[in-house]
């Protein structure tokens, strides 16, 4: 079974479609901030030294283990010479 078919399959559960669903926007954060640290040539040590944190609490964040505050992702941006923005919609 391809994963197009699987997804739709699973997608026919509502309640399993709106849990999948509300992770899309954690996905998108830790899918950007690692494209982004990865064009600018950065490990994850590197940016963990720039913004005054340890590796792992940047592995945490890629992972999807953690729970990031603002402020953290915040500095995370600014090491990458970007701007936080959140807004609801």
């Amino acid at each position: 079974m391809k994963h197009n078919d699987l997804k739709e399959l699973l997608f026919q559960d509502e309640e399993l479609k709106n849990e999948y669903d509300a992770l899309e926007p954690i996905y998108k954060i830790k899918s950007e901030l690692i494209n982004l640290r990865i064009e600018k040539g950065l490990s994850q040590k590197q940016l963990a030294e720039l913004i005054g944190t340890k590796q792992s609490a940047i592995s945490r964040l890629e992972s999807g283990n953690s729970n990031p505050s603002v402020e953290f992702l915040s500095k995370i941006a600014h090491a990458l010479g970007k701007n936080l923005h959140i807004s609801f919609s």
